[in-house]
């Protein structure tokens, strides 16, 4: 027990300022994040390049990314149960060191099958990434701070976008995409050794002072117990959230593992500079991409938190950040029919960010309707239906490139999809009440 969780304050002395030590946690969980996106996306940047040295079809590319989906799904499917029952310290750092040591082995593959075990690999490693950030988060911070702890830490995913296609390319040039696997997979060795030197549970930890423990636990304490798959899968509360992740996840698959081949087929765009110089890449594209859905991903979790600090519901305030959201990515449907890159990169660019503000409430309702003893399990279920969704899109994308090179069918389900799943999770969760879950 944290020594100092005991010691309120002594009569006639002064209040305990709150500390801040929980935005350190939520800035470790961030760069965690930021590094799992790396390693996830590195495959789609350096798809061009792939191809041609190792001809590939796009059914082959389908199927690497079917095979990092199918391990995700499977992993999702019990790493939640695994967090809840060993903890977020010690599940999270099985997680980093799998995923670093998967990125790595990328860099013996010299055919579609060795590629397709490294993704598998990758898959298993990475599935623990969310669930545990978000476990880590209804740890360490209470139900009104949630959303915009969520924010923060999902920005890591768009960080990690962004600076994926800044730096392969330098390592590329400079050793080859064969360093740029071992290299990106080496910094999740240092990550890895920062979390199990700095993360601890609040109670547990010395850096935190018994206001700011108090603050954390401010919210009504559950009860004790692991929830099963049984009894989450009964409740409607789960299936709203698993629903929602199944229909919007496939979109962000989309624009990780396509968006660089859209730009390079729609716009002539390529990896490495050429005749005329950097612009003619699509780094600069995915920069401004996954730039704006950082401060989407912020700015969504921001803005149900403030509506719900200015006295909103937590119903009225969750769901209309998750309106404006879907209504935001209605626009990439055209982009494209679109002719100006500008345009397109700002269509795009504006659907990213309202996935990742999407994405942060969405991940924030599995606190507002379950207890912290079920939410790892709740958002593995979850994440394991977005995992089944991105298989089916990685299938669907491969086939209807290779039969029509279009990408039209492909953004239209992507500008209808966030829609039809707010209606689903209306449907099934009217009012945002908690989940009745047996002792």
């Amino acid at each position: 027990m944290n020594p100092r969780a005991g010691e309120a304050a002594a009569a006639g002395a002064p209040p305990e300022r709150v500390g801040r030590y929980r935005w350190a946690i939520c800035a470790l969980l961030f760069f965690a994040i930021t590094i799992n996106y790396v390693d996830r996306q590195i495959v789609g940047v350096l798809k061009p390049l792939l191809e041609q040295e190792f001809g590939w079809s796009e059914n082959d590319y389908a199927n690497i990314v079917l095979a990092f989906s199918g391990a995700y799904a499977i992993g999702l499917l019990v790493v939640g149960r695994l967090m809840d029952t060993i903890g977020t310290r010690w599940g999270l750092s099985l997680a980093i060191g799998l995923w670093s040591l998967a990125a790595m082995a990328h860099a013996g593959a010299s055919s579609v099958v060795h590629f397709v075990f490294a993704r598998f690999a990758l898959g298993i490693g990475e599935s623990g990434g969310f669930p545990g950030a978000i476990k880590a988060v209804s740890e360490w911070f209470p139900k009104r701070e949630r959303a915009l702890a969520t924010g923060l830490f999902n920005a890591g995913a768009n960080v990690g976008a962004l600076v994926t296609p800044i730096l392969v390319p330098v390592l590329v040039l400079a050793w080859g995409w064969r360093a740029a696997f071992l290299i990106t997979g080496l910094s999740g060795l240092v990550l890895l050794a920062l979390w199990i030197l700095l993360y601890r549970h609040p109670r547990e930890h010395r850096r935190i002072g018994s206001a700011e423990l108090a603050h954390i636990e401010s919210d009504p304490a559950d009860p004790p117990g692991r929830v099963s798959w049984g009894v989450a899968l009964r409740r409607r509360e789960a299936w709203a959230f698993i629903l929602g992740k199944f229909l919007t996840d496939p979109v962000w698959w989309l624009f990780l593992f396509w968006l660089p081949d859209f730009f390079a087929k729609t716009h002539g765009l390529t990896l490495l500079p050429q005749g005329g110089g950097i612009f003619v890449t699509f780094g600069p594209a995915l920069v401004a991409v996954y730039l704006l859905a950082d401060f989407g991903s912020i700015g969504g979790g921001w803005l149900s938190s403030r509506l719900i600090k200015r006295g909103w519901s937590v119903n009225r305030g969750r769901k209309t950040a998750m309106v404006v959201c879907a209504l935001c990515v209605t626009p990439v449907s055209i982009a494209a029919f679109v002719d100006s890159l500008p345009l397109a990169i700002a269509i795009i660019g504006l659907a990213a960010a309202a996935h990742q503000g999407w994405s942060a409430n969405l991940f924030t309702l599995t606190s507002d309707l379950f207890p912290r003893r079920a939410v790892g399990t709740v958002v593995g279920l979850g994440g394991f239906a977005g995992a089944i969704g991105g298989m089916f899109i990685a299938k669907f994308a491969g086939w209807t490139l290779e039969a029509t090179g279009s990408y039209i069918p492909l953004l239209l389900f992507a500008g209808i999809t966030y829609l039809i799943a707010l209606a689903i999770i209306h449907l099934l969760t009217p009012r945002l009440e908690p989940a009745e879950i047996p002792q």
